[in-house]
């Protein structure tokens, strides 16, 4: 929309057939997409911020988008995340990738700055480095429940794989596992495998409990409505259209026009209890637009997200080269027949339906510790080098995924499980080639 678009009103009705449309855009499989975040550090100033403006100021001289496609952006706590351009292929995507964050990494590491490979920061207090208006707001929204939000915002970093939704036409068995259902149905079912095999914050709680993926349980003791996954139905569409609109709303720009500086109209309402489907009924401030409605969907966080393609962001961010390793075992898990159908087999009776929410929470705390989690791990990555192999991926990213099976999967283990001067030495870059 521009200055001279009027508001496009939503009731009930509409706002709920346009999540359900949008958030699953049907069509062939195979592109990829990535997100990098990383928390950046400077091992002179331990607790030391370096500002955005220095960040992109660094970066200025590479471009934005960089050589090969990515975007850089810096969230609200500093971190700087690398966007991808859309792959054909995973080979494709990755490749670009691969040579846009060499780039960055060689620009940070002439300032002693360095991209920091693990999924939360547990050194540095939460602190948002942004006034941004939503950033400030998401803040607010989440201070009021404690701290957890605020730490995930500003302390958490994450390896992000979108691939795409799926076809809406049902065709040879060999074909079925393209259908955007079964794919969204199958994200769901390797989740909480990914998440504990890639989990790569550790913590211990002033309880006693210890977290191999702390970042996924401070994102789960947050708003339960926003970051929960949707409950499993035989549509998808309807499913997220109902989740989405029975999420609390974070935040309410005091404008519509989003043309202008959003920083102008002073600060943005933060409700309180209000959901999407409360405010469309007539509860809210004043009327929902469209804007409002894609502003909401963009603070809906639960493991899968569908936004016309499907966001897996359960996985931490890994040390070194190897958050290649993700990228590659979920695109051959999810756009590989036989990968697809290994998978299932080896995550259907991990699936608790009535009890969803536990099974991602014992993943997140328990890591591959648990032994079920640990054979399913095994039998899905076992599935993905066979893919990989077969389709004659790059000789240096099976070989990241064979020594990622043999350093963790067939030990048990997940990179949370590595001692701190182990971690410290895997976060050297490695070549992929």
């Amino acid at each position: 929309m521009n200055d001279t678009t009027p508001a496009i009103l939503l009731n009930e009705a509409t706002a709920s057939a346009y999540v359900a449309a949008a958030g699953f855009r049907v069509g062939p499989v195979g592109r990829v997409g990535v997100e990098l975040e990383y928390c950046v550090r400077d091992p002179r100033r331990p607790l030391h911020r370096p500002a955005p403006e220095r960040l992109l100021g660094l970066l200025a001289q590479l471009g934005n988008p960089l050589p090969g496609g990515s975007a850089v952006t810096i969230e609200p706590g500093g971190q700087l995340e690398l966007s991808s351009s859309v792959g054909a292929s995973l080979t494709e995507c990755t490749n670009a990738l691969a040579g846009d964050l060499a780039l960055v990494r060689a620009a940070l590491a002439e300032h002693g700055l360095y991209l920091d490979g693990t999924g939360l920061d547990t050194v540095r207090r939460p602190r948002l480095v942004t006034n941004h208006p939503r950033y400030v707001a998401l803040a607010e929204y989440h201070d009021r429940s404690g701290t957890r939000g605020r730490t995930v915002m500003t302390n958490s970093a994450s390896i992000q794989v979108c691939l795409d939704s799926g076809t809406d036409e049902n065709g040879s068995e060999a074909d079925e596992w393209s259908h955007f259902a079964r794919r969204w149905w199958l994200a769901d079912a390797i989740g909480p495998v990914l998440m504990a095999a890639f989990a790569n914050s550790p913590h211990v709680t002033r309880a006693g409990r210890r977290w191999a993926s702390y970042r996924q349980g401070l994102r789960f003791g947050t708003d339960a409505s926003r970051t929960r996954a949707p409950r499993r139905t035989a549509d998808p569409r309807t499913a997220w259209a109902r989740y989405a609109l029975a999420a609390k709303v974070a935040m309410v720009a005091p404008a519509e026009d989003e043309s202008v500086d959003e920083h102008a109209n002073g600060p943005w309402l933060v409700p309180n209890g209000l959901t999407m489907r409360d405010w469309l009924r007539g509860h809210g401030p004043r009327p929902v637009t469209l804007s409002d409605l894609e502003r909401h969907l963009g603070t809906l966080v639960p493991p899968v997200r569908p936004r016309g393609y499907l966001e897996l962001r359960m996985m931490d961010q890994q040390a070194g080269d190897d958050w290649i390793v993700p990228v590659a075992v979920v695109t051959s898990l999810l756009d590989d027949p036989e990968g697809a159908q290994a998978a299932a087999d080896a995550t259907e009776h991990l699936r608790s339906p009535l009890r969803r929410h536990r099974d991602w929470l014992g993943a997140a705390r328990d890591g591959l510790s648990d032994p079920a989690l640990a054979a399913a791990a095994l039998a899905c990555f076992t599935a993905a080098e066979s893919v990989l192999a077969r389709r004659g991926a790059p000789l240096p990213m099976r070989d990241a995924v064979a020594e990622f099976v043999d350093r963790y999967v067939l030990r048990g283990r997940c990179p949370a499980d590595d001692a701190p001067q182990q971690r410290e030495r895997r976060m050297g870059v490695v070549s992929t080639g």
